[in-house]
């Protein structure tokens, strides 16, 4: 297969109206299932995020370790960390550090994250829950207006009202605690200092805020001077950006663990920065803080195609469930023998990605406070039936929930949005451990709440806006003190069935596309026997919960005869430029039997680790030899 398989046209810029906003839908827990259709409301938003463009990325190669992420001074702070003997935690918590610098739209220390951890040497894969938590004093109606009505969206985001409380500090204490080597606070160096000398703003960086001006300005201080010049334009790709506010916030942490943030001096002034807001003060109080705890939880896996063993994140993110779920019908198809990038592929595919999403929308919440069927969803046999739902011929249109076994509940349909303001990461270290971690202060900028150099979460919109659907059934998705808002974050970690060795770690922001770029991944590097890098590179494109089709804009599947083939067979086909995935993958290098690249490699040639990076973002993939 030549390269210029691989090859995208021409990246088109500008803000699509017809974005990755999606409806979710999620089920009670009491009475009987019912098949139920979801479909996708007529609103559309603008993705928080927009486009920043599309460079060709080259495949990294490195023989002891690998780091891939979202920034190149992210990386250099992973590679650096694990140079100095550190593990893939150790590196993890370094990156995701500087990216809290860098990336401040996307992740940092007032959000949240998903991290699949794999120890070698003792052969356990875990999955750690950072998730945010609803404030104890949250409410179903916390984002009813005083007409009785839902908020509107943004009206919701900008202010206290959404800020959930932070959990990422928490876990990856917790996963240091587990898994770390070096010191806690050698791993707040590398961002300290750059906090301290400052960095150039990137070009991605530069256009997020522009793309968020408006919102920065309104909310005032600090966050307006830190990011807009005076006249309120965005500052420049280029710029030398300090921030000694962070610096100190990060000393702190440093020196004094996960508690300098969640007890204290810092835990009081977010907290007084989310209730004093002037418009839409929230409900985050001190005991919330210092009563956070991270979860461990058991990942959901399962074997596709015989000889790969996928895990994922359990709920509350359906991304694990998700991915899984749309594999396992996809095994019904000769997926190899449609090759990608064409008709029959992209139907397929979007077929599938159809009826795992509108399961997910009625099933999948916080596991805490509602039953999830989490075992039935992924049950091989279940898979097999709903695969049988997908004709070749004509699209299903839109999609009725399956009824998987272990289920008993008439669900309530949803309204939350999932909106693509994430990172991921993926890291394997040189004693073969394994880092997947997907992290987000959920809405481009968060809140837009800044405290002491760093942005608030907007996690809680990720909640139903309403406690009921219209036919007065509760929904699963909805507010509840200390409850966990669904997410579609997919950190993966690819095993050979047969040994237990790891093969391929993968993952993306994107929000409820998270599903759809992991899933294309990973088919690529499986039934296309692609390396990392084409297999991230491959077009986007994918289905939700109604008859609409999206395909990434510009790219090789943006044709006439793949638009009006889908057409033809029923779908509804919209282009979007606003695909802005980020997937950083790692796997092990070299040929598989049958001559292709892709995993089940054991001839490392370039090196024992490949890594990839996202051409639609500005990450890279970089290791020590």
């Amino acid at each position: 297969m030549s390269a210029s398989v691989f090859q995208r046209k021409p990246f088109l810029m500008g803000l699509s109206i017809a974005a990755l906003a999606v409806l979710a839908a999620c089920g009670g827990n009491d009475g009987p299932a019912t098949p139920v259709a979801i479909s996708e409301p007529p609103e559309q938003f603008v993705p928080p995020e927009p486009p920043s463009g599309y460079t060709p990325k080259a495949i990294t190669y490195a023989n002891k370790d690998m780091v891939a992420a979202a920034n190149p001074l992210a990386v250099k702070a992973g590679v650096d960390i694990l140079a100095k003997g550190g593990t893939a935690t150790d590196a993890a918590i370094a990156v995701q550090m500087v990216l809290n610098l860098v990336e401040p739209q996307s992740s940092g220390i007032g959000g949240g994250a998903f991290m699949l951890h794999y120890d070698k040497g003792g052969n356990k894969l875990l999955a750690y829950d950072g998730r945010e938590t609803a404030p104890k004093a949250a409410t179903p109606n916390l984002f009813i207006g005083a007409d009785g009505k839902p908020l509107a969206f943004l009206a919701a985001v900008d202010g206290g009202l959404s800020v959930g409380t932070p959990g990422v500090l928490r876990m990856l204490e917790a996963a240091h605690k587990a898994h770390g080597k070096l010191p806690w606070k050698d791993l707040f160096e590398p961002a300290i200092k750059l906090s301290e000398d400052g960095f150039a703003i990137s070009p991605r960086m530069s256009i997020s805020i522009a793309g968020s001006a408006a919102r920065i300005k309104a909310q005032g201080e600090p966050g307006a001077t830190y990011f807009l010049n005076a006249d309120g334009t965005a500052k420049a790709a280029g710029t030398l950006l300090k921030n000694p506010e962070l610096a100190a916030t990060l000393r702190a942490i440093a020196a004094g663990g996960a508690d300098a943030f969640y007890k204290g001096d810092i835990a009081r002034d977010i907290v007084a920065k989310v209730a004093k807001h002037p418009t839409k003060p929230g409900k985050l109080g001190l005991d919330d803080l210092s009563g956070y705890t991270p979860k461990v939880r058991e990942p959901v896996c399962g074997v596709y195609r015989v000889q790969y063993r996928v895990c994922g994140m359990p709920a509350p993110s359906s991304g694990g469930i998700a991915v899984l779920q749309t594999l396992g019908m996809l095994q019904q198809f000769d997926l190899a023998g449609m090759k990608p990038n064409t008709l029959d592929s992209v139907h397929v595919v979007s077929e599938a990605y159809r009826l795992a999403y509108a399961d997910r929308a009625l099933y999948v919440a916080d596991p805490d406070f509602v039953s999830v069927p989490q075992v039935g969803l992924i049950n091989a046999d279940y898979l097999k039936e709903r695969a049988k739902l997908i004709s070749m011929q004509k699209t299903i249109g839109v999609p009725v929930a399956g009824t998987p076994p272990g289920v008993a509940a008439v669900p309530g349909k949803d309204t939350s949005l999932a909106l693509p303001s994430t990172t991921h990461l993926s890291i394997v270290d040189n004693a073969g451990n394994a880092v997947s971690m997907t992290t987000t202060i959920e809405n481009g900028f968060g809140s837009l709440q800044m405290v002491r150099g760093f942005l608030l979460n907007n996690q809680l919109t990720d909640f139903s806006f309403t406690a009921t659907d219209a036919a007065g059934l509760p929904i699963a998705n909805s507010v509840q003190a200390g409850k966990r808002p669904r997410s579609s974050m997919a950190p993966t970690i690819i095993f050979n069935a047969s040994t237990g060795d790891v093969e391929g770690v993968i993952g993306s922001p994107g929000g409820s596309a998270i599903i759809q770029y992991t899933t294309k991944s990973i088919l690529g590097m499986t039934d296309w026997g692609l390396n990392v890098q084409q297999a991230i590179n491959l077009p986007n494109f994918g289905a939700q919960t109604n008859a609409t089709t999206s395909i990434e804009k510009g790219s090789l599947i943006d044709t006439a005869t793949i638009r009006d083939g889908l057409k033809a067979r029923g779908h509804t086909v919209a282009q979007s430029d606003a695909f802005t995935s980020g997937l950083h993958g790692v796997i092990y290098n070299g040929l598989r039997a049958d001559g292709k690249s892709g995993l089940l490699s054991r001839n490392p040639g370039a090196g024992t680790y490949a890594g990839g990076a996202d051409p639609r973002r500005e990450g890279t993939a970089q290791g020590n030899n």
